[in-house]
């Protein structure tokens, strides 16, 4: 029997008000809920990007962060990053650190699906292989910080709408990727 996953439920400001079926949560009237974006870093100083399954339900396609995801009801943001850094990438990390802790969004997919988050972004280091799951990323590469966001300024279309956000507030802020 598969065990459908959890995701945390917010009240408006930000506090824990219940749980639902992540698959259930996620639709043209999502509900705002606790979820996680992380970026890679490799000793290079590059960032690992990844472009989204053709199969995901939002935003199918397009190129992203390293990973993103959902902490479940009573897990610590650290072990669910840990959790799916292994899941989708077949990745260890080390050194994570909050970037955007107050990091938050909301945006309509082109299908409808609305994503309703507040989604701390944290960066993380790895010196292992990328082994991605082809059900989560399509394609990945490992890009100068200065790369990714010109890109993303040129053709913003090309991303996640909270990519480009998270690179416009990571650009206004002393911490930078």
């Amino acid at each position: 029997m598969s065990q459908t996953e959890q995701v945390v439920l917010l009240s408006d400001d930000g506090y824990p008000v219940g749980t639902a079926d992540k698959v259930a949560v996620h639709t043209t009237d999502t509900a705002l809920h606790l979820a996680f974006s992380c970026h890679v870093m490799n000793e290079a100083g590059q960032v690992l990007v990844t472009r989204r399954a053709l199969s995901k339900l939002t935003w199918p396609g397009v190129w992203t962060n390293s990973f993103c995801g959902h902490p479940g009801p009573g897990e610590s943001m650290e072990d669910a990053i840990a959790r799916r850094a292994e899941r989708e990438l077949g990745i260890t990390i080390t050194r994570l650190e909050v970037v955007l802790p107050d990091f938050r969004y909301r945006a309509v997919d082109a299908s409808g699906i609305v994503e309703n988050e507040v989604c701390p972004v944290y960066r993380a280091y790895t010196t292992d292989a990328i082994a991605p799951r082809a059900d989560e990323v399509a394609e990945f590469e490992w890009v100068a910080p200065d790369s990714l966001r010109d890109a993303a300024a040129a053709a913003p279309f090309a991303f996640s709408p909270w990519l480009v956000w998270q690179l416009d507030e990571l650009a206004a802020s002393p911490t930078q990727l």
